[in-house]
């Protein structure tokens, strides 16, 4: 293959790869336009990409209304899914570790009945849980958006493609050294495992950020909503408001596309090596 038909192909590739990424900024790039949009402009039959006039009333009027305490909710979102995704790593991380690197009798049996329960479909796990947050009271509090998936099989699969991946030379040096197998864990394994550990926390807090179905079940008054069933409710009152539920979408998507922006680096290593791998 000549020098010119190799600069052909790579620039060919990268223009499919513009036109694809191009198609999936495009819904994110309206939205963000139509919330600077006026009232009457975000209404119109004719869809214009660039707001004019530039307007942030839409941002205003949601951000200090009465009626729908966008601020608490975007609070209480932000707390369930930093609580939600540090509990997941919690009970993950040993679970996933000792079913990759410990001996044991019936380990391949758990590991499996782990993995059968993804199949298991949520919505089936709803009444269950609601009833166990009753009788803990804790409906209505944030502890109930917070723990019940927190112990999910997909954690414990996923970490344990990655545990499987280091080399046993590092525990038996270890071992050598006097250490007994909680400070293998601790101080040689999940150190290591940082980009899975980051990828895992990454999509928990998405998964609980966007969660909808299971807050409204168990959050009843206004200020305990988190945004998403916060912002249901406002969809419904505001259906013909496209300025407003693009500036609470807008308000939503932010946290998730800012911590994907730093942890990246983190998430691409961890997939790679968790997801692929086993």
């Amino acid at each position: 293959m000549t020098p010119d038909t190799r600069r052909l192909r790579r620039a060919l590739l990268h223009l499919v790869l513009a036109v694809i990424a191009a198609l999936y900024l495009s819904p994110l790039v309206y939205m963000l336009s139509t919330s600077f949009k006026t009232r009457e402009a975000a209404g119109a039959t004719e869809p214009r990409w660039i707001p004019d006039p530039l307007s942030l009333d839409a941002y205003r009027e949601l951000l200090g209304s009465a009626d729908s305490p966008i601020v608490t909710w975007f609070v209480n979102s932000l707390a369930a899914a930093t609580g939600h995704a540090a509990l997941v790593l919690v009970t993950a991380a040993p679970a996933a570790y000792a079913l990759a690197r410990l001996r044991f009798r019936g380990r391949n049996a758990i590991f499996a009945t782990v993995v059968a329960t993804l199949f298991v479909p949520p919505v089936v796990l709803l009444i269950p849980n609601f009833l166990i947050v009753n009788e803990l009271a804790w409906v209505d509090s944030l502890p109930a958006v917070i723990v019940p998936a927190a112990a999910g099989a997909f954690g414990v699969f996923f970490l344990r493609q990655f545990f499987v991946t280091l080399p046993g030379e590092l525990e038996e040096a270890a071992e050598l050294d006097g250490c007994n197998r909680w400070q293998i864990f601790t101080t040689i394994a999940l150190p290591l495992a940082r980009p899975a550990l980051v990828t895992l926390f990454l999509l928990s807090f998405l998964t609980n950020w966007n969660d909808f179905l299971w807050p409204i079940f168990v959050l009843l008054s206004p200020e305990s909503l988190t945004l998403p069933s916060g912002l249901g409710n406002f969809q419904s009152a505001n259906s013909i408001r496209y300025d407003l539920l693009m500036a609470g979408a807008v308000i939503a998507s932010l946290p998730v596309i800012v911590l994907y922006l730093v942890a990246q680096r983190w998430v691409i290593e961890g997939i790679s090596r968790s997801g692929l791998k086993g």
